[in-house]
């Protein structure tokens, strides 16, 4: 097998990446764009999606990156729009751009038409992450939107094979279909339950911080296995288990979340990447299967399901936002007065992905009586065209609408005042355990080394109420920026002296490498990187 052409994707995927920080368009679009370009480029392998590879192995880990760095408690907070949207829209759109389709494209069958409507339902988890941290959306918007894009994947792929099997000739009733329903979704529960527990003691007894990333890197696909063996939902399995082991992160040593942290960034990078590249690469595949239909003829018809796409989430969102505030006493006290530009946001942002065209590309070739599945090119091209479309114009104009409609973002002074004050009441508490603890005759230190205890912990107390102070006049900086800069520059110092004495063959590379890891852990207590760098 050669493997020049996955090493190519990977690579070639990560540079358009690391270019679209610098330029004002999200990741996701500049990557779709790359790849529809490159699909035409000669000498350009064909890269064709297959199921059994992006559901088992792709989506695990995006889906457990998504979930461990999202909030267990603000998900709980906003459970019912969280779930009016992943299980709710979900059915809805399927029926209802299912019977659009059917009705809007000729010679599309209503079962084929329904199986379109199950493709293109669900919103990308990881479209929904990428957009909203770019373009920084409200904190219960992109709580809602990432919560929604997390489940969604279990009700549309078990929509998908209910209306699969009607399309298939395999037959099956509504009860069934609600049966299969039911256990995927419980049942993917369930095995997340079962498994969180036991994989969290299993991560906080290995002594080793590489052992724990090697369980945390094999932990999505362990649960989305398990899950399926069972015939239930992998996708609930493994965010039911990130979302327990991102809860409770802090019961793990400080070496192992710091590794942990920088292993699954790249992951997520480098997956998410290739991701992206892989929609652009599918067009020419796509758009050699339309056979009978012409080009022209098809791209009309994909204009008119894009827009029933669009459509149908704003026909859910706004009477699912509105009717639990007028219905509901207890929801109006609790959220407040409403306003139409969030369910304007949340309408707005339902980007497709990847998982959409993977469901698509496993529609079988003929039905379960040895006919050809009917219109499954069109169902293709019409599904490859909706994840385009909505990431080109929704993605594109979602950060304009944002900026129009001026929604509140976080307020950076209060969240920073906030930390400072939880910093203040975690200092006040080390305070006290440093002289309960030094009271004790065994824990005797030199006066030197207790200063220094002492010093370190009032520098952490102090360090987040300098960011609200004054910026120096000079450099613009904060006295805790300007304290960090320097830090730096002297752990610099050190660092360039400690390779001259390597080179001198003063001291070993050994040496060399016990000396920089020391001074790599204090410059990472000294400064913290930006999220945005």
């Amino acid at each position: 097998m050669d493997a020049l052409p996955l090493v190519a994707l990977v690579a070639a995927s990560a540079a358009v990446a690391g270019a679209a920080r610098r330029t004002p368009v999200p990741a996701p679009l500049l990557l779709v764009a790359a790849g529809l370009l490159a699909s035409y480029l000669p000498g350009v392998p064909d890269y064709t999606l297959d199921a059994h590879i992006v559901l088992p192995l792709l989506l695990p880990p995006l889906l457990y990156t998504a979930a461990v760095d999202s909030s267990y408690l603000d998900l709980r907070a906003n459970l019912r729009p969280v779930a009016l949207l992943s299980v709710g829209y979900v059915l809805f759109a399927t029926v209802a751009v299912g019977w659009l389709a059917h009705l809007l494209v000729p010679d599309l069958p209503l079962t084929a038409a329904l199986v379109l409507g199950a493709v293109v339902a669900p919103p990308d988890a990881v479209t929904a992450a990428a957009i909203a941290r770019r373009v920084g959306l409200p904190a219960r918007v992109t709580t809602i939107l990432q919560g929604e894009s997390l489940v969604n994947d279990a009700t549309a792929i078990t929509a998908f094979k209910v209306a699969l099997a009607a399309a298939v000739g395999e037959g099956m009733s509504w009860g069934a279909g609600i049966g299969e329903f039911l256990l995927a979704s419980v049942g993917g529960i369930g095995v997340g339950l079962l498994l969180m527990v036991p994989l969290h003691w299993l991560r906080t007894h290995l002594k080793e911080a590489l052992l724990q990333n090697t369980l945390s890197l094999l932990i999505p696909f362990v649960a989305y296995a398990a899950a399926e063996r069972v015939h239930a939902s992998g996708v609930l399995a493994v965010v039911v288990v990130a979302l327990y082991l991102g809860h409770r992160s802090w019961q793990v040593d400080f070496a192992t979340r710091l590794q942990e942290a920088a292993v699954w960034k790249m992951v997520a990078f480098v997956l998410e990447s290739a991701v992206f590249a892989l929609i652009g690469l599918q067009l020419p595949f796509v758009l050699r299967g339309l056979g009978s239909y012409g080009v022209s003829e098809a791209f009309g018809y994909a204009v008119l399901v894009f827009v029933a796409v669009v459509v149908v989430r704003f026909v859910w969102v706004y009477p699912a936002t509105y009717l639990p505030h007028r219905l509901s006493g207890r929801v109006r006290e609790r959220e407040g007065e409403l306003s139409w530009k969030s369910p304007l946001i949340v309408g707005w942002a339902g980007m497709r992905g990847v998982v959409s065209l993977a469901i698509a590309f496993s529609i079988p070739m003929v039905t379960h009586d040895g006919e050809e599945f009917p219109a499954r090119n069109l169902v293709l091209f019409l599904t490859f065209t909706t994840v385009i479309g909505t990431l080109v114009v929704q993605g594109l104009s979602l950060p304009l609408l944002v900026r129009v409609l001026k929604l509140p973002r976080r307020s950076e002074r209060a969240e920073t005042l906030a930390e400072a004050q939880a910093q203040s009441e975690a200092s006040t508490a080390a305070d006290a355990s440093l002289e309960a603890l030094l009271a004790d005759p065994r824990n005797a230190l030199p006066d030197p080394l207790v200063q220094r205890l002492r010093a370190v912990m009032e520098r952490r107390r102090n360090a987040v109420w300098e960011r609200l102070g004054a910026a120096n006049p000079v450099t613009g900086e904060s006295a805790d920026g300007t304290y960090r800069r320097l830090a730096r520059e002297m752990i610099a110092a050190e660092r360039e002296v400690f390779v001259r004495l390597r080179d001198e063959r003063r001291i070993d590379d050994e040496m060399l490498r016990a000396l920089l890891r020391r001074l790599d852990l204090e410059e990472a207590a000294a400064y913290r990187e930006s999220d945005g760098a």
